[in-house]
């Protein structure tokens, strides 16, 4: 399977891709509850009511809405890691998006963290990219050991083996 993104040079192949874990949506889905909880409780005070059935689902669509946005960001923010960079595509509204290239030559270090119960009962942890110029911190990803031994396999395969000096 070949993936191809736009802005992808010549040469260069797309390794895998990686997400947040679906829990950073879980404020959409509180809202999505939260609608549905007032919608029936209308229901419940007016039995029969068309207004009743009209508030129901007008409260049911509005979580609905909530919650695919906050999905929506979910799905759209991205993790691309190639053989020469990772590029970083951070969703940020509607019509707002922001993308980050990181040479995978800047990368210094890849360090995986898990704190929590939560952490390890859903699956999800932080990846700590360090560099130069700063570091990338990439929270609540999904798989974390997968994607972090990944990473740095592909960080070990550019920079290749490394220089050791025989003594005589």
């Amino acid at each position: 399977m070949s993936l191809d993104f736009e802005g992808q040079r010549e040469g260069e192949k797309v390794l895998f891709v990686f997400r947040r874990h679906l829990s950073v949506t879980w404020r959409g889905f509180l809202w999505l509850l939260a609608c549905l909880a007032l919608g029936i409780l209308a229901l419940v005070m007016w039995p029969g009511n068309g207004l009743a059935i009209g508030i129901f689902f007008g409260l049911l669509a509005l979580g609905g809405v909530i919650y695919g946005y906050t999905y929506m960001l979910w799905y759209f923010t991205m993790y691309v890691v190639t053989n020469e960079r990772v590029r970083v595509v951070l969703q940020k509204g509607v019509f707002k998006q922001k993308v980050t290239d990181l040479g995978l030559e800047k990368v210094d270090s890849v360090t995986l963290s898990r704190t929590g119960l939560w952490s390890h009962l859903l699956g999800y942890g932080t990846i700590l990219i360090q560099t130069i110029v700063g570091d990338l911190t990439i929270s609540n990803v999904s798989r974390p050991k997968s994607v972090y031994n990944r990473l740095q396999n592909a960080v070990d395969k550019y920079k290749g083996p490394k220089n050791e000096q025989v003594h005589q």
